[in-house]
């Protein structure tokens, strides 16, 4: 078993983060629980930015709150020195709750509605990745309207697809996001920025997609970009100021994963750009937007075991007080987890169980499989790299409220989402007279 960041074993067996022990955590604010090991969170911040410092180009690091975000990490994020990526109008309005710096945030998203375009307007944020005609007209209007400019990155689909699940594939030509670029799209999308009054053409964008294990999908993403760019810099003199190479970056979430250091992904990137710039070309400023690599492993999920139930010689059947509601992401993606019994860390692992969450659903299993010390009721399970996506996705079926999240950091605990009541889950229900709408 591997353990995470600042995690360790303390002298009676159970599992710390941060200095907490983790049996305590879940005996103070319940279970299920979300844990963020803060030191975590910072090291990989600081690794990312120390490793364009290193090359000594401009940058900014984004961190894509899509994998987590609330008011706390938000502000962690800005201690870090990082910028911020939103894809709606309510992660906006948490980082602008948060007092995110506006300069910093980057508005994303295949479907901008008017209401949210005319609410980073407003906020005046430092730039929009446009990633369709449509969007790129309306921005150009409401700008005009309310007398600003924007600057725009154009969000293109290189081609490339990057070896992941294909749900979660973005790069490839046939893709929801983005200009295409081999049908002529982004060359068509440039021009017609440049034409505009109150749109600043930044340059260009692209994530090929998660959880991405080697450097080669980056390479060929660039090396074909630039095909293009070298031809548009000699035809019609365009060069990016910027260019957005995404995220994606691979994390640890069983032992089957082996994720790269940081630094291979940036190294690898800055070399292509600089290989592939043809004369007179200058160096664009490089962004990229790490998510699940700055959180996911930073984030633990406690839950209290319930029942038991052994199916002879088939399956060893362990509940948990949560599920599916918590953690979407195994029934989503058939996606993977390691656990423990973080009261009984000094005894063998020699348990086979497949853990089930407590949701009215057969597909509610959190990991099939799972090698586990000796489990009673009353145990607290740990179940690690849960930190992106757990908390972004969790929800109300079967009306369970959903849990709380705590930060640890150097032996402290700070609750920074209260768990929801029951009170909260009808908190927008009408009765049935009052729900009736008079004509």
């Amino acid at each position: 078993m591997n353990l995470y960041g600042t995690s360790t074993i303390s002298e009676n067996g159970h599992l710390t983060v941060g200095g907490v022990d983790t049996v305590q955590l879940a005996r103070k604010f319940g279970t299920a629980l979300y844990v963020y090991d803060v030191s975590m969170i910072r090291e990989k911040a600081r690794a990312f930015r120390s490793a364009f410092e290193r090359e000594e180009i401009n940058y900014q690091v984004a961190y894509a709150s899509k994998a987590f975000s609330c008011i706390a990490m938000i502000q962690l994020a800005e201690e870090e020195g990082l910028s911020l990526d939103v894809v709606s109008g309510g992660e906006l309005y948490t980082a602008l709750q948060a007092g995110f710096p506006v300069d910093r945030i980057h508005f994303h998203g295949n479907n901008k509605s008017e209401a949210e375009i005319r609410m980073a307007l407003d906020a005046e944020i430092g730039c929009f990745v446009v990633d369709n005609f449509y969007e790129l007209t309306l921005l150009e209007q409401l700008a005009e309207e309310k007398g600003v400019r924007a600057n725009v990155l154009l969000r293109i689909t290189p081609g490339i697809e990057a070896h992941t699940h294909d749900y979660i594939l973005t790069g490839q030509e046939d893709s929801k996001f983005g200009f295409d670029l081999q049908s002529g799209q982004v060359e068509k999308a440039i021009q017609s920025a440049n034409g505009m009054n109150q749109v600043h053409l930044l340059g260009l964008h692209c994530h090929i997609g998660s959880q991405i294990f080697e450097t080669t999908g980056f390479v060929m993403a660039i090396e074909k970009i630039y095909s293009y760019l070298s031809k548009w810099y000699e035809s019609f003199g365009f060069q990016p100021e910027v260019l957005n190479l995404g995220g994606g970056f691979g994390i640890r979430y069983t032992s089957d994963d082996e994720p790269l250091p940081v630094e291979n992904y940036i190294n690898a990137m800055i070399k292509t750009v600089k290989s592939e710039m043809t004369a007179g070309m200058r160096m664009p400023e490089i962004w990229i937007e790490p998510g699940r690599s700055l959180v996911g492993e930073a984030g633990i999920t406690l839950y209290t075991v319930g029942s038991h139930k052994q199916v002879p010689e088939l399956r060893n059947y362990l509940a948990v007080d949560g599920g599916m509601s918590d953690n979407l992401r195994p029934a989503l993606y058939q996606a993977k987890y390691e656990a423990t019994i973080a009261n009984r860390m000094y005894e063998p692992s020699d348990h086979l169980y497949s853990v089930a969450g407590k949701c009215c659903e057969s597909g509610d299993m959190l990991i099939w499989d799972c090698e586990l010390q000796r489990a009673i009721a009353g145990d607290t399970m740990a179940v690690f790299s849960t930190g992106a996506y757990g908390y972004s996705m969790a929800n109300n079926y079967n009306r369970l409220p959903k849990p709380a999240v705590v930060f640890v950091e150097n032996g402290e605990a700070s609750l920074v989402v209260r768990r929801e009541t029951y009170e909260d889950l009808i908190r927008h229900d009408m009765p049935l007279k009052q729900a009736i709408i008079s004509k």
